[in-house]
């Protein structure tokens, strides 16, 4: 969904002024910069701090006549401002000469003994657990958020570009960031009113969403997806905040004073409370940091105001900027509720001042609190529907009244200005274009029809030699009840026609209540996954052979039909009980034969198996979030665990099935955030098979041939080399996001990323089955005498994009043809 981002560069709206803005950079007597300086309009509590080069931007809607700027161990500077706007200001400091003795002057990297800043975070951290809401049992409030994506950096270059050539109309107003200073043009805004409801005592939560509106895009999950996935909630009080899929050291983290400087910077009254101002800035330049400062109570030492800025050296991609702010408001003596929250993330394809970029803007407005007020643990599990047509088509008089905030005027303009755009042929062009890219479906809307998926239109193996291959769906909206599926594809060396067709159908909206079906008959590379799926359109990387070590002359023909009912009785766990017949053989039987023993057969061996089974699954997914209520939905995180339960029965003689035989299997999987460690993904299965069954029916321990990275397989694997009927396995991959390699000098700038990963598998196969098998040419063998088992160690973020892997077989090494190393790689964006 990172590819959506691409969609707001094509977009606009209006503006509204602010009575006074600075820009500039601060320097030393030497000319150098200072980073983290502090910025500020006199006798006010508004200001910000200079990033790693020395710059900074401040505006406010209030009218200022001096600028005060500061750092420890220079001499305060005040600046008189002649005009409202003034803009590339140089501000020299001069170093402290002397130094009073009632003030303590901290230079550079602050010590952790005898500083009061850290006095102070230490109750802090001592309170924090009876601040805010913590303090109630049970509490509600209204919630009211909007998001906002902006063009930035605006100039008369890009206004005259080709690009925006018959859509100059939409730069005919333009505003200034009060964070950075750049010119932006507001594209898209989107709106959630909702309430919340929670109960301490019983670790319970729910948001009730009540109304979704967004410009020009009415309806449009996949983009509210994407701003859920980019803007998860966050609480400045615990240890680590995530954002991007990245956790950034909180400035209140007990780990903090290994991670920042800290300095009790000024003191002065907010809302009618005494509170310190604390600056804190990193200690290390490529960690996931912030700089800022925040205001806290003398007294109940809760935050009252806090500023967090990342900083530019942070090992993070495609986001040069990201700014938050909170405030907190003062409900009595003791208790400070959040009142607003801001939070704007500069997405831009390089970290240069100049780059341009699209501005991603989230404000979330609290307010209506009401506390101890029990409600039954029925109340928290009947979560309304947040998908309800209903709370997407809301009038005018409910906004008015949900929203916490008004709309300024830039906001207001922007629904006006999607729908004029709509009704542009080269905007509706350009869209047009990014949503192919992002589907891989080419939209035919007067048909109801997509075709694709484009990124599949090419192939190449041993058996069918170049592969060609074309799609279609059906395509109604996002929500479809019901959707058709299929495909067509030829070998141009064993000039075969191949195919896949599937269907579902949402019988039940509450429940997930689905019927699914298909046909499938093609070549495929098995083996891949320990716990097969029965999906008719799938088709592994391994299948294609344009890079492979090694012959990759393992592959099947394959004809398989299923029917299946699925249903989700409880939130994220679903049952699936279905059906499925399957026609196997080799597709190069000569390189790889299934060949097993059949003494109904008059050579007594066979080469094709039909199979009839019956399949019950168990899915749990807890933390899973998701966003439709059609029959295909969208997952909008990655951060929860998997628990599947798989068993099977395959019935002799039922429609010609050749084998009887039981088959139970477990998995699980689960991500583990390792604070500023970076994250750990494991995955655990075990699996037997009762009954004597061919090769093309057992469990062969998942190999990978491919030159690409595939978690939850084996790199230096070949397919087929191990075989089992009963089976154990476990995968480890660790990412250090960085951890390690920001700690070295000339390592740092690169901003590379370390991953580590261990796995290893055991497993036996039944005398029984060898005999069965014998007629096989390939060798059966299981890993039992010892577990079989790799490490790795990988660099990823190469060039921002690539990740290489060097992979180590840890035994096994007398195996026939057995690969001691290799190196596999991967593409992908992330942040």
């Amino acid at each position: 969904m990172k590819k959506l981002l691409f969609t707001f560069f094509l977009l606009s709206t209006f503006f509204a002024l602010s009575q006074t803005k600075v820009s500039g950079i601060v320097v030393d007597e030497s000319g150098s910069p200072v980073a983290f300086a502090n910025v500020l309009f006199k006798n006010s509590t508004e200001g910000t701090i200079t990033n790693d080069n020395g710059r900074f931007y401040l505006e406010s809607d209030t009218t200022y006549s001096t600028l005060v700027v500061s750092f420890i161990g220079y001499q305060a500077i005040e600046i008189s401002l002649q005009a409202k706007v003034n803009y590339n200001m140089e501000v020299p400091l001069i170093e402290e000469s002397e130094q009073l003795d009632e003030v303590v002057v901290y230079v550079g990297r602050q010590s952790k003994k005898n500083n009061p800043a850290i006095d102070i975070l230490r109750k802090i951290w001592a309170k924090k657990r009876i601040n805010g809401l913590r303090m109630f049992e049970q509490y509600k409030y209204d919630k009211y958020e909007k998001v906002e994506f902006d063009l930035n950096t605006i100039d008369s270059a890009l206004m005259k570009s080709k690009l925006f050539k018959g859509l100059e109309f939409m730069f005919q107003d333009l505003d200034t960031s009060r964070i950075t200073g750049k010119t932006y043009l507001p594209i898209f805004l989107n709106e959630v009113a909702s309430k919340v409801y929670g109960d301490n005592a019983m670790g319970e939560e729910k948001e009730d969403v009540l109304g979704n509106k967004n410009s020009g895009f009415s309806n449009n999950q996949a983009i509210t997806a994407f701003i859920q996935d980019l803007y998860s909630d966050y609480d400045i009080y615990e240890n680590y905040l995530k954002f991007f899929d990245k956790s950034f050291t909180s400035p209140l983290s007990k780990t903090g004073i290994d991670t920042y400087n800290y300095v009790l910077s000024d003191s002065a009254y907010i809302d009618n409370k005494w509170c310190y101002n604390i600056i804190y800035y990193p200690r290390r330049k490529n960690e996931l940091t912030f700089k800022g400062d925040f205001w806290v109570n003398d007294s109940t030492y809760a935050i009252k105001k806090i500023n967090l800025e990342v900083t530019k050296s942070a090992n993070i991609n495609w986001v040069k900027e990201i700014y938050i702010e909170q405030d907190f408001d003062v409900v009595n003596d003791s208790v400070f509720l959040l009142k607003r929250d801001y939070m704007l993330s500069d997405f831009s394809l390089r970290k240069k001042e100049k780059s341009r970029g699209i501005y991603g803007k989230r404000t979330t407005v609290y307010d209506n609190y009401t506390f101890n007020v029990p409600r039954p643990l029925e109340f928290y599990k009947n979560e309304a529907d947040p998908f309800d047509p209903r709370v997407f088509n809301r009038d005018s008089l409910f906004w008015k009244s949900s929203r916490l905030e008004t709309l300024n005027k830039d906001e207001k303009g922007i629904y006006k200005l999607l729908d004029t755009l709509k009704t542009v042929p080269k905007f509706k062009t350009y869209y047009n274009i990014v949503s192919i890219l992002n589907s891989g479906y080419v939209e035919i809307d007067k048909w109801n029809l997509d075709l694709g998926d484009i990124y599949s239109v090419f192939g190449f193996n041993d058996a069918e030699g170049i592969r060609v291959r074309g799609g279609a769906r059906t395509y109604f909206g996002q929500n479809d009840p019901w959707r058709l599926e299929g495909y067509m594809a030829y070998g141009f060396d064993d000039r075969k026609f191949k195919h896949g067709f599937s269907a579902k159908f949402l019988l039940d909206r509450k429940t997930r209540l689905i019927l699914s079906g298909g046909n499938r008959r093609d070549i495929e590379q098995l083996g891949l996954s320990l716990t097969a799926t029965n999906d008719v359109l799938g088709r592994s990387i391994a299948s294609s052979s344009v890079l492979t070590v090694g012959a990759n002359d393992r592959l099947t023909n394959i004809n398989l039909s299923t029917f299946n009912v699925e249903v989700e009785p409880l939130t994220n766990f679903r049952i699936r009980i279905g059906s499925s017949f399957r026609t196997l053989s080799s597709a190069l039987p000569d390189a790889f034969n299934l060949d097993y023993v059949d003494p109904t057969s008059p050579t007594g061996i066979s080469s094709e198996v039909e199979q009839f089974d019956i399949n019950t699954i168990l899915v749990y997914t807890p933390g899973k979030r998701t966003i439709g209520y059609g029959v295909e939905r969208i997952n909008i995180n990655d951060n929860f665990s998997t628990l599947l339960l798989n068993y099977t029965k395959g019935i002799e003689g039922f429609l010609g099935s050749d084998f009887d035989y039981e088959r139970v299997q477990f998995s699980y999987t689960q991500p583990w955030q390792i604070g500023g460690f970076g994250r750990l993904l494991s995955t655990v299965e075990v699996g037997k098979t009762f009954g004597e069954v061919p090769l093309s029916l057992l469990n062969v321990i998942p190999g990978n041939q491919t030159l690409f990275s595939l978690y939850n397989t084996f790199p230096n694997l070949d397919f087929y080399e191990f075989v089992t009927d009963t089976y154990a396995s476990a995968h480890l991959e660790h990412n250090f996001n960085g951890r390690l390699f920001s700690r070295i000098p000339f390592l740092r700038k690169l901003n590379l990323r370390e991953i580590v990963g261990l796995r290893g598998a055991w497993g036996q196969l039944s005398d029984e089955n060898i005999a069965l098998n014998s007629p096989t040419n390939i060798p059966l063998i299981a890993p039992e005498n010892q577990i079989y088992w790799e490490y790795s160690f990988g660099v990823g973020n190469i060039f921002k994009i690539l990740r290489i892997d060097f992979n180590f077989r840890g035994n096994y090494l007398d195996n026939p043809n057995a690969r001691p190393f290799s190196v596999t790689g991967s593409f992908g964006f992330s942040f």
